[in-house]
């Protein structure tokens, strides 16, 4: 038994437990343990006398972790976690952070259709568990209706855990399990959770998770929108599909790790396929696998066969801004679709300048007022309409312009309209570029590119009596080009291990309507008194769920699929131009993107449920790569939970994972002519007898030559591998503003298989 309860891990929360007025030092935090050993016993949290003089009391411990890795979180001081820190057992002690949210038509937009395809062979995706770690389910919406669905699966085991406003008769056989996270807020927020704006059970008081949920497995059924916008029939992407709801974030205070992580362990144990996780960053430090629980979580439940999908957060379009690394992890950014919200701002002058906007109320009406512009007073608060900067006499009856940033978009609006404004026009700086997203706001509002805003502040500045209106014009569909990468999507190269390609693909995330709560108004603000059945939302976690959705429905189609192999699918098979047969265009930029931008492109399901080829990656896989960092045997306990061994003779090589993209790396230190090979292994899916032939696109001084050329499949030869030879001239090379250059690999058998890896060149000094 001792030895036994030596196989701990922990972790460390820094949220101060007691009051502040203590002495900062003895503030009690929460923990995460995990340590080496044997499996841990289902009594531990009563037998704990083997570290009975470091910890005070038995009520100190929160959660127990059986699943992804065996450990327990726990309030201690930081006197109290450094006794333990060197304790001979400990493998890891990190510091748990608060994580971020990642803040209809789409279906179609991906390539899904009626009665035919990957909806209608993946049954709409039906039987396929999706388990959604957010801020919990409003379970009355009709999207969530289990009308003429099946028994739930015989191999769920979780349950449908009460509380406030939550009980055993909101779960059905749609959403087949619900639970609430808790203790890690409770330790780490003074005075606990505020049940004033919260409900201490899975009932969603923020909107996201239903928003969330019904993106992946909404159902197909009735009209909706958003006050008249996007009017349409509701769907998810995988509409028969179950949902499990795990609320882990909470309102006003975030997500911590330890929640985090007793979700992920609750859901494997659970029985979900698929887990879709619209969280990430938070403080903007890149830990690394080890000391980072979502990526532990992650993996364990992607070894038990379980396809986990992340977003890739909303900090473009920064370089090496993507978030959820992890390469077990499908990492999603955000590309917007063919409709659009329309508004524009009409100056005195007779120009017409375009945004958008959801302004639903009484509209303008064509009426001019005098518009202003408080940055021209020199203060950024006021520039910004932060909370109490707006002199009541300088906007009273005028459309203020306000730039973005710092405060919520539509909580500007607010404070316009406090002030005594009778609209505004929110305009972009120069990083947020011509990337727009629609809010639902309180008053008549649009939101306007940076060009468009200087023009309209010059305008507001020059003339002698500046004068503009609004003139909303609802929801325009067909809209050319889309899809466009979203500004605010994460961006590559992977900032811990830039030989894996991240973002690994796009998928819608910009003006998405999805279901939402009753608790809040579609602005999320405490003065928003509507209530909504839909919102629009723009983000990667709008995108996130969608590629949750599509795993699901291949999981359908396909049930001896590999995460690997799924996520293969569709990364492999995705859309590299818009609607209007270009490049897809960087919304920042106008430009072109990269797979920096995108990964490997826009998700197309038309494609994905047939792919031809796949690159499969087994849990061994894994652990070469993490031996290929230089995590050694116990560093990569802590994220596989058993010992592990690392090759001795040769050290392997990170770029050699069988990932779906490519990536060449040459240090900086080295001229004229170099080389690398990576190899890649590739499954047939298709038909059994098939021969593939390469098609390279080699960058402007790199030469890309691949052995065999050829692959032939049969019967009995269902995996084939090859070596990709990437050499580059040092002194031809053109790296381009994003320090690489992009070419690519694809296979093609003559017939409807075109499988495509982009491989990525650049330079970069490695410690």
């Amino acid at each position: 038994m001792a030895s036994s309860i030596l196989a701990l891990l922990f972790f460390f929360i820094s949220t101060p437990f007691i009051s502040s007025a203590a002495d900062a030092s003895q503030a009690a935090k929460t923990f995460i343990f995990r340590v080496d050993g044997g499996s841990m016993p289902s009594v531990f949290p009563t037998h704990y006398h083997w570290y009975s003089s470091e910890f005070a009391q038995e009520s100190s411990i929160l959660h127990v972790y059986h699943t992804v890795f065996h450990g327990f979180s726990a309030v201690v001081t930081p006197d109290e976690a450094d006794s333990l820190r060197n304790h001979p057992a400990v493998l890891a002690v990190f510091e748990d952070r608060r994580r971020e949210l990642h803040t209809t038509r789409s279906p179609q937009f991906l390539g899904l259709e009626n009665q035919k395809g990957l909806w209608s062979d993946s049954d709409y995706g039906s039987d396929v568990i999706i388990g959604v770690l957010d801020t919990g389910i409003w379970p009355e919406r009709r999207s969530f209706s289990d009308l003429n669905l099946g028994p739930v699966p015989q191999r769920w085991r979780g349950v449908c855990q009460a509380g406030a406003r939550f009980g055993p008769r909101n779960c059905n056989r749609k959403i087949v399990g619900a639970r609430f996270f808790a203790k890690g807020q409770q330790a780490a927020v003074i005075g606990g959770i505020n049940k004033t704006v919260e409900f201490l059970s899975p009932r969603d008081a923020d909107g996201h998770g239903t928003h969330t949920a019904s993106t992946a497995a909404g159902r197909h059924a009735f009209k909706a929108s958003m006050s008249g916008y996007a009017s349409g029939i509701a769907k998810g992407v995988a509409p028969k599909a179950r949902i499990a709801a795990y609320k882990v974030c909470w309102k006003d205070s975030g997500c911590l790790d330890s929640d985090i992580l007793a979700a992920f362990d609750a859901a494997v144990v659970d029985g979900v396929d698929v887990i879709s996780i619209s969280i990430g960053g938070g403080d903007g430090i890149t830990s690394p696998y080890y000391l980072d629980p979502i990526a532990i979580g992650s993996y364990g439940a992607a070894s038990k066969g379980i396809f986990v999908s992340s977003s890739a957060g909303n900090e473009g379009p920064n370089g090496m801004s993507v978030t959820n690394l992890a390469p077990w992890v499908t990492t999603v950014g955000a590309g917007t679709i063919d409709r659009n919200f329309p508004a524009d701002a009409i100056l005195g002058d007779g120009h017409r300048l375009g945004g958008v906007s959801l302004y639903a109320g009484v509209p303008l009406k064509g009426r001019m007022f005098p518009v202003v512009y408080p940055g021209n007073a020199g203060m950024s608060s006021a520039s910004l309409c932060m909370e109490n900067s707006l002199d009541p006499k300088h906007v009273r009856g005028k459309i203020v312009i306000c730039d973005r940033g710092s405060s919520p978009r539509v909580a500007k609006g607010l404070v316009v309209k406090k002030a005594g404004g009778v609209g505004m026009i929110l305009a972009n700086g120069a990083s947020n570029g011509e990337g727009l997203v629609g809010d639902a706001h309180l008053i008549p509002a649009c939101a306007v590119g940076s060009n468009e805003g200087d023009r309209i502040k010059a305008y507001a500045s020059s003339h002698p009596n500046p004068v503009a209106s609004i003139d909303f014009r609802g929801t325009i569909t067909g809209v050319k080009p889309a899809p466009v990468i979203a500004s605010f999507s994460g961006r590559g190269p992977n900032g811990l291990n830039p030989e894996i390609l991240k973002p690994d693909l796009i998928a819608p995330g910009v003006n998405i309507l999805a279901a939402w709560t009753d608790a809040v108004g579609p602005t999320g603000l405490a003065s928003d008194p509507r209530k909504t059945e839909f919102n629009i939302l723009s983000g990667t976690s709008m995108a996130c769920p969608h590629v949750s959705g599509a795993a699901a429905l291949l999981k359908s189609a396909h049930p001896n699929w590999s995460p690997a192999a799924i996520r293969s699918a569709m990364m492999t098979t995705t859309n590299l131009v818009d609607n209007s047969n270009r490049s897809l265009i960087d919304e920042s930029t106008g430009k072109s993107g990269t797979p920096y931008d995108f990964g490997s492109g826009h998700l197309n399901l038309g494609r994905a449920m047939d792919p031809g080829l796949v690159y499969d990656i087994t849990n061994d896989d894994y652990i070469t790569f993490l031996c290929s960092i230089g995590y050694g045997p116990k560093t990569i306990q802590v994220i596989t939970r058993t010992p592990v061994r690392c090759p001795t003779k040769r050290k392997p090589s990170p770029g050699n994972l069988n990932y779906p993209s490519i990536t060449a790396m040459f240090p900086t230190s080295r001229r004229g002519t170099l080389s690398k090979t990576i190899i890649r292994t590739a499954t047939n899916v298709g038909q059994p007898e098939a021969v593939y032939r390469a098609r390279i696109e080699s960058p402007r001084g790199v030469t890309i030559t691949v052995k065999p050329p050829r692959l032939v499949f049969s019967s009995a030869v269902k995996r084939r591998s090859y070596a990709v030879t990437v050499t580059v001239d040092t002194r031809n090379v053109v790296l381009g503003e994003t320090g690489a250059a992009f070419g690519s690999v694809t296979w093609f058998d003559g017939g409807k298989h075109v499988v495509r890896s982009p491989v990525v060149v650049t330079q970069l000094d490695v410690l």
